[in-house]
C-alpha cells in the first residue's frame, strides 16, 4: 500500500540517528514535512539538508525534551514554521541496563527525563494545537520492555511500561478530540541505543541475542508509516515488532 502524506507535518524526536531519522527520511519520501529534534545540532542538521535536497521540507531544532521548555519549543517552533502539526513521533528515548543494586543513579535520571519526561512534555505541548485543528496523531515508541520485565533492566522496564500506560489512557481522552494514539514496541534492533551501555552490560547482551538478526530502522519506520497512513476511521493503537529470532 502506498502511503501519501503530502500536505502533512510530522514532528519526530530522536531524529539524530535509528529509529527516529528513518521515521523522519521515510515520513518525507511519503510526502511529509519533518520537523527534526534532537540533541546533536550536527546530526539533524546534516538530515534537514538531505531531505531538502531531496526535495522534502525539513527544519531541524536542537532540543533535550528532557527540559520542559524545549521540549515545548520544538513543538511550537513545529507548527509555526511548518503552518500545522498532524504526527508527533515521540521516540528519543535512552536504555541504560544492569542491575538496580549498586547501579549509577545518574542513569535512571537520564532515562526517566527522556523516555518519561520527554514524553509527557511533548505530548503536552502537542495536543492543544491538534485539538484546535480537530485531528492529530501521537505515536509514543515504546519497547518489548514496556510489556516484558527482566532482571537487569528494571528501571528501563520501568519507563516503558509506563509510557504503555500514559498511551493507552492518553488515546482514551483523544477520541473525543479526534486525535489518534499508537504505541509502537520494537524488539531488537540495530540501533546506537545499546552501545551507550557499560561493557559488561554489553557482554551480557551480546550473550542474550546470540544468534538473532536484529530488525532495522528501517523496519520500525514501515510501522510507524503504517500507522500514520490508515484513514481516519481506523486507530492503530498498538505495534508490537520483534526480530523472528527473538523469544523474549
Amino acid at each position: 500500500m502506498s502511503i501519501d502524506l503530502s500536505g502533512q507535518v510530522v514532528a519526530v524526536t530522536g531524529a539524530s540517528s535509528g529509529i527516529g531519522e528513518a521515521t523522519a527520511l521515510a515520513c518525507a519520501r511519503a510526502g511529509a514535512a519533518v520537523a527534526l529534534a534532537a540533541r546533536r545540532t550536527d546530526r539533524i542538521d546534516a538530515l534537514a539538508a538531505r531531505i531538502v535536497e531531496q526535495g522534502g521540507r525539513a527544519i531541524a531544532v536542537p532540543t533535550d525534551v528532557g527540559e520542559e521548555i524545549q521540549a515545548r519549543a520544538f513543538i511550537e517552533r513545529s507548527q509555526a514554521e511548518l503552518g500545522r502539526l498532524d504526527v508527533l513521533v515521540n521516540n528519543a528515548g535512552v536504555m541504560l541496563l544492569g542491575p538496580i543494586e549498586n547501579a549509577p543513579t545518574e542513569e535512571w535520571r537520564r532515562m526517566i527525563d527522556a523516555n518519561v519526561y520527554g514524553v509527557l512534555y511533548c505530548t503536552h505541548a502537542a495536543l492543544p494545537l491538534m485539538h484546535a485543528q480537530g485531528s492529530g496523531h501521537i505515536i509514543n515508541v515504546s519497547s518489548v520492555a514496556g510489556r516484558v520485565a527482566r532482571a537487569g533492566s528494571g528501571v528501563y522496564n520501568l519507563t516503558k511500561f509506563g509510557v504503555g500506560a500514559f498511551s493507552e489512557s492518553l488515546r482514551q481522552e483523544a477520541v473525543e478530540l479526534g486525535i489518534r494514539v499508537t504505541v509502537v514496541e520494537p524488539g531488537a534492533v540495530a540501533t546506537e541505543l545499546a552501545g551507550h551501555n557499560r561493557p559488561q552490560v554489553l557482554e551480557q547482551m551480546a550473550k542474550r541475542f546470540q544468534g538473532v538478526t536484529p530488525l532495522e530502522s528501517e523496519d520500525i519506520a514501515n510501522a510507524v508509516l503504517y500507522a500514520i497512513g490508515q484513514p481516519p476511521n481506523v486507530s492503530v493503537n498498538e505495534v508490537l515488532i520483534r526480530p523472528s529470532g527473538q523469544t523474549g
